[in-house]
């Protein structure tokens, strides 16, 4: 490994020592990691923060506590997994960066001045996207296309019906469907009607006013992306071999969390015409390159709500469980 730049050890970070609320996290003095074989460390310019984040921090539901994550206190005291950042030092198998590459993708303990990254996880950040948006990709742009690409297999002309359209992932799921050439409907809520339909949106369906199972239309592809619709409802609007992709779905149930419908999904899908799917999105470097294509190209384009200090990282966080944001929201850090 290349030797560190600075002679520091410490570095800034947000960590917690016990499960709970956003309020359990906190501003500390901790010691910089170093990167094995395979991983690069990074100079974290911004963190993107995401559901996955939130549940990590309260240990809920329970059974991602018993998926290796810590049983009574988390294992891993600094949360955050989206980055972007310049590379500061690298592993001694790492090839395809050096020391100075601006990146962006997947670490660990991400919401600090210094985090590492496996090199498969990672991607040079597009040249014309700030810091701040590139660290917005990497989790929901990938839980967007392989929901689209891989799960939904939508193809031009197909009609996509996206649940959840204005969050971290539908924002990025509404691009993506659109650049495969979809005629795309988002739901959401009535303040974020205009950013949907921004985003590239056919139609937009404002749930407070309309329901959209009775609005007569059918559709070749559903994305439920943190609702909570009955299975019946989203059949509903499916054409008769239609797909539906549950992407999420946010309850208080501290023992399955929502993801009771997604089980109930897979056991009817075998005896109906329909395909019902759930599936949880991979951490693959190729589609990483994927979605730089994609914003290259200016077929997406990262929605970022708000932007927070490393010190603001549980304001964020709170924000983010409030359920009021529009697009993705990104902690900036300061470091060195």
């Amino acid at each position: 490994m290349e030797s560190p730049t600075h002679a520091d050890s410490r570095m800034k970070a947000v960590a917690q020592d016990v499960y709970g609320p956003p309020e359990v996290l906190e501003l500390r003095d901790v010691e910089r990691p170093v990167p094995a074989d395979d991983e690069v460390l990074v100079r974290v310019h911004a963190a993107g923060v995401d559901r996955g984040v939130a549940h990590l921090v309260t240990g809920l539901p329970y059974p991602l506590r018993l998926a290796g994550y810590g049983l009574r206190r988390p294992k891993a005291a600094v949360p955050g997994m989206d980055l972007a950042g310049r590379v500061e030092a690298i592993g001694r198998d790492v090839t395809g960066f050096r020391p100075g590459d601006d990146v962006f993708g997947i670490g660990a303990g991400t919401f600090a001045e210094y985090a590492c990254a496996p090199a498969a996880k990672l991607a040079h950040k597009p040249a014309d996207l700030t810091f701040v948006q590139a660290a917005a990709i990497a989790i929901s742009g990938l839980t967007a296309l392989q929901g689209v690409r891989d799960h939904g297999r939508v193809t031009a002309g197909q009609a996509v019906l996206i649940i959840g359209a204005s969050g971290g992932v539908g924002t990025f799921a509404v691009q993506v469907a659109k650049a495969y050439g979809a005629e795309v409907t988002g739901v959401c809520s009535t303040a974020k009607v205009d950013l949907v339909r921004s985003i590239g949106a056919d139609h937009v369906v404002d749930y407070t006013r309309e329901d959209f199972t009775r609005l007569g239309r059918r559709y070749d592809v559903v994305l439920d992306i943190g609702g909570n619709s009955s299975l019946s409802r989203l059949r509903r609007v499916l054409t008769p071999r239609g797909r539906l992709v549950i992407v999420g779905g946010e309850t208080d149930g501290r023992w399955l969390g929502g993801t009771d419908r997604q089980l109930r999904a897979l056991a009817l899908s075998p005896f109906v015409s329909q395909t019902l799917c759930v599936f949880v999105s991979k951490e693959d470097g190729n589609d990483l390159l994927v979605l730089r294509d994609l914003v290259e190209s200016g077929d997406v384009t990262p929605v970022i709500d708000r932007t927070y200090s490393l010190s603001e990282a549980a304001t964020a966080l709170r924000r983010l469980v409030d359920g009021q944001v529009r697009g993705k929201l990104v902690v900036t850090v300061s470091a060195g």
